[in-house]
């Protein structure tokens, strides 16, 4: 008997590590229930019909997993047929147990997501057993196998049939002693009611797990967001990079001194130019100190007027580079005249296209140029 119990202890565990990997975690007051009870009762030292009682009972008990569970149960006895000295009272005794439940069929078939119409569930432990007027008090054991049918809505109803059997347990010397002719054998019927749980069921609910295959085509997608953005921020580093180069060679040619270069039309080219990105005609943030000091150039001096020339560099289509030109030069003469409120009669705009004459490099030769045209 020992090592049954050792067995079913070893087999509850393991039981229970398995099934709670594939079900939904339940809070301590899921899966619960409470039933009633009763059969008949033959001593086993003289097992005959004639010596037939009645018992009823009552147990509460909860499943901690479709597999392993544990149930608190009050048996009451009847009649007067076997035992010593039956007392006056209605129940002549009675049987408290506290048992380990173990659902055979969810431990060896895996557990459905749902009860079986039909599961078999074994019960074993540990009680005390009382007699009223014989005044024997005894420790007992039960072991009972429940053949259970699941019914209802939510399978919320479970009835069953119980073959059992109860020892009292009596001790010689050190050894506990399992004796059969100190044992009730008996055959109940019950009900059990399972309460409501968090999960919206009566039972257990199967946990929604990724497959494998899933969790891998997730990774491969992770890892491609990843490239995308190692990709994105390199570029990014770049264009800084390129923005940094361009300040520098900004900066070299505003610490160039103002020069003005007389031309044969006796037009004034004033230093001050404003660089522009390959294919853009938006002026960048650093390249409105060209633009302020030619605004203040002309507020110093109200009677010049100014013509702005717009160049593109020579890579590119030629069409394109004279509109690109053009735009080049209507966004500086609006900035002078909606920024800095330089009056627009006093500036004029000419698109001249594609060059490689301003410089060797191409970058200076996407620009805009200052003329001073004041007669």
């Amino acid at each position: 008997m020992k090592k049954l119990f050792l067995m079913l202890a070893v087999a509850a565990l393991s039981a229970q590590t398995v099934s709670a990997q594939t079900v939904q975690e339940s809070t301590n007051f899921d899966n619960w229930y409470v039933g009633v009870n009763g059969g008949i009762n033959i001593p086993g030292a003289d097992f005959k019909f004639g010596n037939m009682n009645f018992d009823a009972g009552l147990r509460v008990g909860r499943w901690f997993t479709p597999v392993v569970g544990v149930a608190v149960e009050g048996q009451a006895y009847f009649g007067k047929k076997h035992w010593a000295e039956p007392s006056n009272t209605f129940v002549k005794a009675h049987n408290i147990s506290g048992l380990g439940t173990v659902n055979f069929s969810n431990w060896f078939a895996g557990y459905p997501g749902t009860p079986r119409a039909f599961e078999v569930i074994g019960l074993v432990g540990m009680g005390w057993f009382h007699q009223y007027g014989h005044k024997f008090n005894a420790m007992s054991s039960k072991i009972a196998l429940d053949f259970a049918f699941n019914f209802g809505s939510d399978n919320q109803w479970q009835a069953y049939l119980e073959p059992n059997i109860i020892y009292f347990i009596a001790s010689s010397g050190a050894r506990v002693q399992f004796n059969k002719n100190r044992s009730l054998i008996g055959l109940n019927i019950g009900l059990n009611y399972k309460f409501g749980n968090s999960n919206g069921t009566h039972n257990f609910k199967i946990a929604e797990l990724r497959d494998q295959a899933e969790i891998d085509a997730l990774n491969a997608k992770i890892n491609e967001l990843r490239s995308d953005v190692d990709a994105k921020n390199g570029k990014i580093a770049a264009d800084a990079q390129t923005i940094a180069d361009l300040k520098a060679k900004l900066a070299e040619c505003e610490a160039r001194p103002t020069q003005i270069i007389e031309q044969v039309k006796k037009e004034t080219t004033l230093q001050p130019i404003v660089i522009f990105r390959q294919g853009k005609s938006t002026i960048d943030a650093a390249q409105y100190a060209s633009v302020e000091m030619v605004a203040k150039y002309m507020k110093n001096h109200p009677e010049a007027k100014v013509l702005v020339k717009g160049y593109a560099s020579p890579e590119g289509n030629a069409e394109l580079n004279q509109k690109l030109s053009e735009a080049r030069a209507t966004s500086v003469a609006n900035a002078l005249i909606k920024r800095y409120k330089i009056s627009k009669d006093r500036i004029t705009t000419q698109g001249l296209g594609a060059t490689s004459e301003i410089s060797e490099e191409n970058d200076f030769n996407r620009v805009a140029m200052f003329v001073d045209t004041t007669k």
